[in-house]
């Protein structure tokens, strides 16, 4: 069976958020992996603080799960914040895990001034998908951010706990934005289990029309993996403007 997967972070829920939903309407994916999305009870009419409700409304997935990882404080606004799967096919079970930093309550006003995002909680989701008589099992990471893209401690133990829920696994796919280059011991430890799908194809998955460091422009953070099991039959990085991030796109035989 032929499956379509994506990835993207959205940037704050959305801030270009019109964009962003024309775009994932036309590639009607089967599922989904974001993150950066958010979800509030605010009467804000950003569509950003209501990522999760309009997503669910527009793009008509039946299938979802939105794990926050941080409470914020955005623009005077609170809103969970976290990561979420859409699926075409029925979810039978989910987790969320923290690397290291629990959930908790954040003001990102404070750490955009500092430009210093290292103690904010971050995540990874395990979702297991029934497609037709067999279990897919999809892992949602926003992974540990940092100065640079380098190995560090956190990072390297990072990398051990999502080792630690896929290894011995059939039928996976891993993807979202690491945070840390693929030319690290980091993902070094995660290809030893799963194929990394754009390795060595990208210089960037940053779009450089929203970011004013030069160093983006060779920074590759947002990856996809799958099991020796699944085939990719096609893979491309849209080159479209919807997000700081750009988007990766999987067609899979499973």
């Amino acid at each position: 069976m032929k499956i379509k997967f994506l990835t993207l972070n959205t940037l704050h829920g959305g801030e270009l958020f019109d964009e962003m939903l024309a775009f994932l309407k036309k590639e009607d994916a089967d599922i989904m992996a974001l993150q950066e999305v958010q979800e509030s009870d605010t009467d804000n009419p950003n569509k950003k603080f209501h990522t999760t409700e309009i997503l669910k409304k527009e793009l008509a997935y039946p299938f979802s799960v939105f794990d926050s990882q941080v409470n914020l404080i955005m623009q005077g606004v609170k809103t969970e914040h976290g990561n979420a799967v859409y699926s075409k096919f029925p979810i039978t079970s989910h987790s969320n895990t923290f690397f290291d930093v629990p959930y908790g309550h954040v003001n990102h006003d404070e750490l955009l001034a500092k430009d210093d995002f290292t103690r904010i909680p971050q995540a990874f989701q395990k979702i297991e998908i029934k497609v037709n008589n067999m279990e897919l099992t999809i892992i949602n990471v926003h992974g540990i951010w940092g100065f640079d893209g380098e190995d560090n401690e956190r990072r390297l133990k990072m990398s051990q706990m999502i080792v630690d829920k896929i290894k011995g696994e059939k039928n996976v796919i891993l993807a979202g934005d690491f945070n840390v280059r693929p030319e690290t011991e980091t993902i070094r430890n995660i290809e030893k289990y799963l194929k990394n799908v754009f390795k060595d194809e990208l210089k960037s998955t940053f779009n450089m029309k929203r970011k004013k460091d030069g160093g983006y422009a060779t920074s590759v953070v947002d990856m996809i993996f799958v099991s020796p099991d699944i085939k990719v039959t096609n893979h491309y990085c849209p080159d479209v403007d919807v997000s700081d991030h750009l988007p990766l796109v999987c067609e899979l035989e499973i």
